[in-house]
């Protein structure tokens, strides 16, 4: 029985089983799910180019900049899994309208934040909600529309992703700009409340429940073990600067790798108990799982260092206004955009999904090299045309990288692990990024002195940017290194990537309640 079909009785003494027509209510469903998905992808993007006027008015210090950021990442990542679960127990649309509200309600403690550390607070809470609410789009997409129709609804979703990432820091430069009501930063939150609001009511009435009919049980500790193991690594890393790198961080973050051991040796005890861990660790036997894995992990750690830093040169280390900063991305998410269609479409089929990868990498350190140049070149002085071609170049690596990579990762992993795959493969890029978030700390914050004159400012951050693009082009170098470990063409074997990203447990039939 598909995801669309449903038993049903007919005036005959016998049942038989039909396929009715789709549900009319549909396209309205798939518009409020896609909309909460962008609602999640703007917010993720929207945020770094605020961050300058976030540390000026709210008073935020290193540290707590970094975590405004990286913790909804880490609440994010912690809770993917356990969110798509949680949808298939209880129900998709439950759980998504939990979630949505949730992230409204954190939403609006954000944009009501009274000092930096209720921010942080509030972003862990809007992370968490959005592991309840993310998980379960697709899902829903997948119960609700039926085969013939998902090719259309996934290109669909392929195009908001892409509308939230160019949107997303340009949106964040306008409201901080515009200053609306004296409120500074504030709406950048404060502007989810009636989209949630919204999504809440109309979800409500016309999202279609669904289930499957196998779910997975929870694994709550294999959850608190992966959120203490880098809580333990991440908050020396980024206190470390601010604290004069104290004994204990060390400690703390060598205990790291310890509560991430006990992680592996509980998850497999729970593999042979009841089989619902929280990591399926047999996918690591397949050679592609483990290298796209790795390499999911690196991309996401050279983004969190690279965005966050770029973000904090051009605001304070050149002086430019929210907006000038957000329009001087929109060259890059328009590469990104482009590369990501061209590499699914045309060159993944011509030459292979590693030969496409590998390029991808190879671009990517090509245009952070040449954004190092510049940046060296001409200083302070720099302009915004001038950073185009190293932005363009750049883009066009990520989107290379970022299309195919999934399918090439899963290339290897049994069909019926591709949901845990694909939510792990998820799980581990948002870790990363969290990761990386907190490294900036080492590569950047790092390079600048705690008291600077007026005129050191500049000068004293295009270095510190230049060192951590540094950085950033060797992650890039590793990433095109392990790449070699991944098979030469995807095996194009799951129905649609959206769909498998989707799922959390591997179940691919949603019984419709």
């Amino acid at each position: 029985m598909t995801s669309t079909e449903t038993v049903v009785s007919t005036p005959t003494p016998t049942s038989a089983t039909t396929t009715p027509a789709p549900d009319r209510r549909r396209w309205f469903a798939l518009a409020i799910v896609m909309t909460a998905a962008f609602m999640d992808l703007v917010d993720v993007t929207i945020v770094n180019i605020a961050i300058p006027s976030i540390r000026a008015e709210a008073g935020a210090s290193v540290s707590q900049i970094q975590w405004i950021t990286a913790g909804y990442a880490l609440a994010f990542a912690a809770g993917l899994i356990t969110g798509g679960r949680l949808g298939d127990i209880h129900g998709r649309k439950r759980l998504f309208l939990i979630g949505i509200g949730g992230f409204t309600l954190a939403s609006a403690l954000c944009g009501l934040a009274a000092n930096p550390e209720m921010l942080v607070a509030s972003r862990f809470l809007q992370g968490g909600m959005a592991a309840l609410m993310v998980p379960q789009v697709l899902s829903i997409v997948h119960a609700t529309f039926p085969a013939e129709e998902r090719g259309k609804v996934f290109g669909l979703f392929g195009a908001i992703v892409g509308l939230g990432a160019v949107s997303g820091p340009l949106l964040g430069a306008l409201l901080t700009e515009w200053n609306l009501f004296g409120l500074e930063w504030r709406p950048i939150f404060l502007i989810n409340l009636p989209v949630g609001i919204a999504g809440l009511i109309l979800g409500s009435r016309y999202i279609t429940e669904s289930k499957a009919p196998r779910a997975l049980k929870l694994d709550l500790v294999g959850v608190a073990l992966v959120t203490l193991g880098l809580l333990m690594l991440l908050y020396p890393l980024t206190r470390g600067h601010e604290l004069g790198w104290p004994l204990w961080g060390y400690v703390s973050m060598a205990g790291a790798f310890v509560v991430l051991a006990a992680l592996v040796t509980y998850e497999r005890r729970k593999t042979a108990r009841d089989g619902s861990p929280l990591i399926e660790l047999s996918l690591f036997r397949v050679k592609s799982f483990a290298a796209g894995v790795a390499v999911q992990t690196v991309f996401g750690i050279g983004l969190g260092i690279f965005f966050l830093v770029w973000t904090m040169y051009m605001q304070v280390g050149l002086g430019w206004r929210p907006l000038k900063a957000g329009l001087t991305g929109v060259p890059f998410s328009i590469a990104v955009s482009t590369a990501a269609g061209l590499s699914v479409q045309k060159l993944v089929p011509r030459v292979g999904g590693r030969t496409v990868l590998q390029s991808g990498a190879l671009t990517m350190v090509a245009g952070v090299l040449l954004y190092l140049w510049e940046a060296g070149r001409y200083g302070t002085a720099i302009a915004p045309w001038q950073m185009a071609l190293p932005l363009v170049v750049m883009g066009l690596g990520m989107g290379l990288i970022f299309a195919p990579l999934t399918d090439m990762v899963l290339s290897g992993v049994p069909r019926e692990h591709a949901g845990s795959a694909s939510g792990l493969i998820n799980t581990v890029q948002q870790m990363g990024n969290a990761l990386g978030l907190g490294l900036v700390s080492v590569v950047f914050f790092n390079e600048i002195p705690d008291v600077l004159r007026r005129e050191q400012v500049g000068p004293v951050f295009v270095d510190a940017f230049q060192h951590a693009l540094g950085w950033v082009a060797a992650i890039m170098a590793v990433i095109f290194l392990l790449m070699f470990a991944l098979p030469k063409r995807g095996a194009q074997h799951l129905e649609g990537a959206g769909e498998e990203q989707a799922a959390s447990t591997g179940e691919k039939e949603p019984e419709l309640v």
